[in-house]
């Protein structure tokens, strides 16, 4: 017997009842703000929801000056990214790489070969604990769609050699892209949404909105400080309950946190759970004592790329390795209850779960 978690109806049909939704607090606005050019923070935020990544986006902007224009011009800039670097757009630059993978090197824009680039050097950096070549495996275990299933494992021995980040070829002088061996598919996935955040965030700060919630799901940029010149609380998501019920809360200000783990995505098939963050030298979903690992650092892309490796480093490693990288932080939640967290983490971090033991 199988099981999904999510239903993509579902999910759509939830979608389409906020997609395009923005709302506004008019009790605390200024209507000559945006004349004036002066910020004018309010109480409750104007915001603004998309669907897009197979994602609920939604962005919360604290500045009475915000107008549907900008919240328009965010959209393009999702839908451009989506548009470039879809794996399921058939339209797409990164589907055209993938078409012609064993074929020719295929020219992309500067915005999608950077995202390629920086996937490629966390791939190497992990030694393919975070690996962009994963899309083969991707697709045919395709967790968190109505089909999901264990394959055979003739299927899953096939695909592990095209699975390989090595046999990806980048030329940045021509910003082509080539994929060694036919088959072999690039999954961004694991970075595209952190760099969607980082975007968003470029294009609030450049029109002089500084203080914004844009959240992507597991990945949440607080940008600058709430309203009052307070730090954010961001919640950090119990593996074993519905979202919004924290173990924790972090206090930042300009940071973006970053959560991947076994609820997210995943089915359940003769009695076994099959989550969606797979080991490219297995075949198979990590298997580790893992629920969830939280990154804490600037850069929402560098997030997205470090918690899917730390995960899959399992973690002693996960922990030995983010204790070498500067200006990140790590939390990782076991299955029995216990919370592991990198040397700067205890600044931020309240505890609020009696469920969950910090381990010193």
């Amino acid at each position: 017997m199988k099981k999904n978690k999510f239903s993509p109806l579902l999910v759509l049909l939830s979608a389409l009842l906020i997609i395009g939704g923005c709302s506004k607090d008019t009790t605390n606005s200024n209507p000559n703000s945006s004349e004036s050019g002066q910020q004018t923070e309010i109480t409750n935020p104007i915001k603004k929801s998309y669907y897009i990544f197979d994602t609920i986006v939604q962005v919360k902007v604290y500045d009475s000056r915000i107008t549907d224009q900008h919240f328009n011009e965010i959209e393009e800039l999702l839908q451009t990214i989506d548009a470039e670097m879809s794996r399921t757009n058939s339209k797409s630059e990164l589907h055209k790489v993938n078409d012609n993978a064993g074929i020719k090197p295929v020219q992309v824009s500067e915005q999608t070969f950077n995202v390629i680039q920086k996937a490629y050097d966390y791939s190497k950096l992990t030694e393919g604990r975070f690996n962009l070549a994963i899309g083969p495996l991707v697709s045919l275990w395709n967790i968190g769609n109505e089909d999901a299933h264990v394959p055979d494992q003739s299927e899953i021995t096939k695909l592990i050699p095209l699975s390989q980040y090595d046999q990806i070829e980048l030329n940045p002088d021509t910003r082509e892209v080539y994929l060694k061996q036919k088959g072999m598919i690039i999954d961004l996935g694991g970075i595209a949404k952190g760099y969607s955040a980082d975007v968003i965030a470029k294009y609030l700060t450049d029109n002089g909105f500084n203080s914004a919630i844009i959240d992507l799901g597991g990945n949440v940029l607080a940008l600058g400080q709430k309203p009052g010149g307070r730090s954010w609380t961001i919640g950090i998501q119990d593996p074993d309950l519905s979202r919004g019920n924290p173990i924790g809360n972090l206090k930042v200000e300009n940071k973006t946190i970053v959560t991947s783990g076994i609820y997210e995505r995943f089915f359940e098939q003769d009695g076994k759970y099959y989550h969606h963050i797979l080991d490219s030298e297995t075949g198979y979903p990590v298997d580790n004592n893992l629920s969830s690992v939280t990154i804490l650092t600037e850069k929402s892309i560098d997030a997205d790329a470090l918690s899917t490796s730390l995960f899959s480093m399992g973690l002693e490693k996960g922990l030995e390795f983010a204790e070498q990288l500067d200006h990140i932080e790590a939390l990782f939640i076991t299955k029995d209850k216990k919370v592991y967290i990198t040397s700067g983490m205890d600044e931020v971090l309240e505890m609020t779960n009696d469920s969950y033991t910090l381990m010193k």
